[in-house]
């Protein structure tokens, strides 16, 4: 396996391949000289390299787990050392637009099977990985039309490979998921973002009271405002039609909100509290609760023993 950019996300990936016994032997490409430092330091790739065509020379699954925009610059790089009939994957959060620039760089001659992990934490770069992550979570594959039976293969291979690292696979059109993930990600963090920004804006007027009593809901959103910015920049840019669209949608819902407070409108509000309280506790019996803040935090240690 070939992993292109080892943060959060394409780190716990290795941790949890070398765990589960899925892959022999691992390659990192990474264009940062202090994260191929402290990967080296950490053990747990066979060859770290700044050269992306080095990396992916004898993969026969690769992981692009660079940020979204990077993708097709990432592949460019790549491609041309790619073993024919190679898997070729990526971890990014949009897909319509990682899929096409995937897709313009790759030659004909590998299977691409955009994916995606839902999982994660605030924090970032290697250390931060840690093999549990995708254990009882969702990854969803978004295939190319393609029904060759090779092609077909190389899916049902991904899925495995996923399934051993503990995760739940789906399978979805590119476009719904960037719906579907504007929704219940993608805004949730637009939303945290401009709350911290507004208490930060606050700070002065209050005198420091914003922060010296911050409740849970608002740490909450100081959590997922810490995510990685170049990341969440990149997401937002390239996912920006479903985006704008759910937050029009969620601005006209916050507009009925305000006059149900500002008309005394009290069955309105219980009636919608009683709801997400609802929801809440689906998404809890579905065990889909993140890990506590502190999982995986004390994993940062050297990895588990390469595969002989």
């Amino acid at each position: 396996m070939a992993v292109i950019g080892c943060g959060l996300i394409g780190s716990s990936v290795i941790r949890a391949a070398r765990a589960s016994g899925a892959v022999g032997s691992v390659a990192v490409g990474d264009a940062s000289e202090a994260h191929r430092s402290e990967i080296a330091a950490l053990g747990y790739a066979d060859l770290v390299t700044g050269n992306m065509a080095e990396a992916v020379g004898n993969a026969d699954l690769v992981v692009f787990a660079v940020p979204v925009l990077a993708m097709g610059p990432a592949a460019a790089a790549a491609a041309a050392a790619m073993k024919p009939g190679a898997t070729v994957t990526d971890v990014g959060s949009v897909k319509v637009s990682v899929a096409e620039a995937l897709r313009a760089a790759l030659p004909d001659t590998v299977h691409l099977v955009p994916g995606h992990p839902i999982a994660g934490t605030e924090q970032s770069g290697p250390a931060a990985g840690f093999a549990e992550l995708f254990r009882g979570r969702w990854v969803i594959l978004t295939p190319e039309a393609n029904d060759q039976p090779d092609y077909q293969d190389a899916v049902g291979r991904l899925s495995d490979f996923w399934t051993a690292l503990g995760a739940q696979v789906d399978t979805m059109d590119a476009a719904h998921h960037d719906l579907v993930l504007a929704v219940t990600s993608h805004l949730p963090h637009l939303i945290a973002y401009n709350i911290v920004g507004t208490a930060a804006d606050m700070e002065e007027v209050t005198r420091a009271e914003v922060m010296k009593y911050s409740a849970g809901g608002f740490r909450d959103f100081t959590r997922i405002a810490a995510s990685d910015p170049t990341m969440w920049r990149d997401i937002f840019l390239a996912n920006k039609d479903a985006v704008l669209e759910i937050l029009g949608r969620f601005t006209e819902d916050l507009q009925a909100l305000s006059r149900a407070i500002r008309w005394g409108e009290g069955d309105k509000l219980f009636d919608l509290f009683s709801r997400t309280r609802d929801i809440r506790r689906g998404i809890v019996a579905a065990g889909q609760e993140s890990a506590e803040p502190n999982f995986g935090r004390d994993r940062a240690g050297p990895a588990e023993a390469p595969k002989p």
